[in-house]
C-alpha cells in the first residue's frame, strides 16, 4: 500500500567547497587527479543496463595534452542503436507507472552520491577531460550537478500537486503522463551539469533515453552514468550509446517511436543532425 501524499521539501544550494591550500579538501580531489591521470579505463555502451564492448574504439585524451589517453571508449554501430531504443522501450511502462516520488527519491539519492562518495571522481573527470580547474568543476560537476537533482525533485512536487478546483457534484483531477516512445538526449561538451539535467529531468518525470554523450566529455559522463545506476535507476531508462552523431541520428531521427529530442549544443550541430531526418 502507498497512500502517503509526499512533497519535496525545497533544497537548499550545495555548498561550494574552496580547496584553499593545505585543507583536508584540497588533498582528497589531488589524489583523485593523481589515479585518474595514471590509468587508462575502457568505457563500453551500457545499454539495458549491461556493458557493451563491440571493439570499436576510440581515445578520451587531455585537451591540454592530447598525447595523454585517458580511456578509451566502445563506439556505438547500428547494432547497438536498435538495441538501445528496444531498451528505452521495454523499459518505459513500468518506469512511466512507478510512483513518482519513487522516481525523484533515485535522483535525490545520485545527489547524495555526488555530494559525498564520487564528488572528488567526477570533479577529477571534468577537470581531467574538460579542461577545468578546480573552482570550475566544483561549480559545475559537483554543485550544479547536484542542485539540478534535487531542485527538479522538488519542482516536481510543485507540477503534480497542483490540482483543478472541484465544485461539490464533481471531482476533477489532474495527471501527468510522458509522452509516448523515447527521448533522445544529445550532451554538450562544456558542462557535466548539463550532460546530468539533459538526461535526469526526462527521466524523472517517466521518460526513457538514448544518451549520445559528447566525445569531448566522455569521462565524465560515464561516471555520471555509473552514478545513476547505483543510486537505483533501472535497467533501459537511460541507454549510454557513445559515437557518431550522424550515424546515431540517422536512425534515431527516423524511428517512429521518437517522442522528443533533449538537446544543448550549436545551431551548426542541430542543423546538420535534422537535415538527416
Amino acid at each position: 500500500m502507498n497512500n502517503a501524499i509526499y512533497n519535496f521539501r525545497e533544497p537548499k544550494n550545495e555548498p561550494v567547497l574552496s580547496y584553499l591550500p593545505g585543507s583536508h579538501e584540497r588533498k582528497l580531489p589531488e589524489e583523485e587527479l593523481t589515479a585518474q591521470s595514471n590509468k587508462i579505463i575502457d568505457i563500453p555502451l551500457i545499454i539495458g543496463g549491461k556493458e557493451i564492448r563491440n571493439g570499436k574504439t576510440a581515445k578520451v585524451v587531455m585537451p591540454s595534452d592530447h598525447q595523454h589517453v585517458l580511456a578509451n571508449y566502445h563506439m556505438t554501430t547500428e547494432k547497438e542503436v536498435t538495441l538501445a531504443i528496444e531498451a528505452a522501450l521495454d523499459a518505459k511502462k513500468e518506469w512511466m507507472n512507478l510512483v513518482w516520488m519513487e522516481r525523484a527519491s533515485i535522483m535525490i539519492r545520485a545527489a547524495e552520491l555526488i555530494s559525498k562518495k564520487y564528488r572528488y571522481v567526477i570533479n577529477a573527470a571534468t577537470m581531467l577531460g574538460q579542461g577545468k580547474n578546480v573552482s570550475q568543476a566544483e561549480i559545475d560537476s559537483a554543485c550544479e550537478v547536484i542542485d539540478y537533482l534535487r531542485f527538479n525533485a522538488y519542482f516536481a512536487s510543485l507540477i503534480y500537486h497542483e490540482q483543478p478546483v472541484s465544485d461539490s457534484q464533481s471531482i476533477n483531477r489532474l495527471e501527468y503522463r510522458p509522452p509516448e516512445g523515447f527521448i533522445y538526449t544529445i550532451t554538450p561538451f562544456n558542462f557535466t551539469a548539463i550532460a546530468s539535467n539533459l538526461n535526469a529531468s526526462v527521466a524523472l518525470m517517466g521518460n526513457t533515453a538514448v544518451w549520445k554523450p559528447a566525445s569531448t566529455s566522455m569521462l565524465s559522463s560515464y561516471y555520471l552514468m555509473k552514478i545513476f545506476n547505483e543510486a537505483g535507476l533501472p535497467d533501459g531508462v537511460i541507454n549510454f550509446v557513445p559515437g557518431s552523431g550522424s550515424l546515431i541520428s540517422s536512425m534515431v531521427l527516423k524511428h517512429k517511436e521518437l517522442a522528443g529530442i533533449h538537446f544543448t549544443g550549436s545551431n551548426t550541430t542541430f542543423n546538420r543532425w535534422n537535415s538527416i531526418s
